[in-house]
């Protein structure tokens, strides 16, 4: 089962899930403003050790099929609860979630997720298929956290962005200050150094290093990082916080109360399960506002 593709449509996952639900109400606000439509997605599958008699498989197979139509029904109601709402496309097929919304990321604005799936049996905070998706995917990946299960995500407070100024990603500011440009105009920048300051110092002589003095000096390269942005985004009003913390715990912290929290995806190498930095994994486990996971470049 699948519409028509509008190739700037807002991917959401779909999987029966109460946070999914939460994933499919802000992806409807965000596609309502930006005027693109919503694509459902689910991915239905057996087990791969599912026992193999060519019968029962295709009954559970049925069963499989019949459940993602429920999600994706339901999933639609939500989509379209309130008026006016954004056209609904739909793909529904056959094979793994993480494979089918990766190759929705190639023709979609943002992929919007959920936490997890309705199974506990893994104790994870976060489904493997988020991680995967967030970790590789073309386009940039929103991870909805925060709110309660019948409560709308928060689409008020700041954005707020954390900025590694050894690794600057301009596709993650951008990011940023559009979203803040269309949801109030206030972009919280935060660069958090205490691993850059250990990378730099023995660790022996950090009694001598002065910290007052390392933060002044971030200071002002943040500052001098986003000025052009500024310019760019001039209804934007930015405010520079460099922080002596580890940037995962310092960007949760600055996440209560924010809309959304911006963060850089690790280049791509030869590890593919390592392209989500410990930063980025802390805030999937941890934030308390949507996390948006921006890859670097085109």
């Amino acid at each position: 089962m699948s519409t028509s593709h509008n190739p700037m449509a807002v991917v959401v996952g779909v999987n029966g899930s109460a946070s999914a639900l939460q994933a499919v109400r802000w992806a409807t606000r965000v596609a309502l403003r930006d005027s693109v439509p919503v694509r459902l997605v689910h991915a239905y599958q057996l087990p791969l050790d599912y026992p193999s008699r060519a019968l029962v498989r295709e009954s559970m197979l049925d069963r499989a099929r019949e459940e993602g139509r429920r999600w994706i029904a339901r999933a639609r109601e939500v989509a379209t609860e309130n008026e006016p709402h954004p056209p609904i496309e739909v793909v529904f097929r056959a094979g793994p979630a993480s494979r089918l919304l990766l190759r929705e990321s190639a023709s979609a604005s943002v992929v919007v997720l959920g936490t997890r799936g309705l199974s506990a049996l893994t104790g994870l905070l976060v489904g493997c298929t988020t991680v995967a998706v967030a970790g590789q995917a073309d386009c940039p990946v929103v991870v909805v956290r925060g709110a309660g299960v019948d409560e709308a995500p928060n689409d008020s407070g700041p954005v707020v962005l954390g900025v590694d100024l050894n690794h600057v990603n301009d596709s993650a500011i951008d990011y940023a200050f559009s979203e803040a440009a269309a949801g109030g105009g206030e972009l919280v920048a935060v660069h958090a150094w205490v691993e850059s300051l250990l990378d730099a110092a023995d660790v022996d002589q950090i009694e001598g290093v002065d910290l007052e003095e390392h933060r002044h000096r971030a200071l002002e390269a943040l500052t001098e990082c986003l000025s052009g942005w500024q310019e760019k985004y001039p209804g934007v009003r930015v405010r520079h916080e460099v922080v002596h913390d580890r940037p995962g715990r310092a960007l949760r912290g600055f996440s209560h109360g924010a809309q959304l929290v911006v963060v850089a995806r690790r280049p791509h190498d030869a590890f593919r399960s390592l392209v989500l930095g410990s930063t980025s994994m802390y805030l999937l486990h941890h934030a308390l506002c949507p996390i948006a996971v921006i890859r670097n470049g085109p």
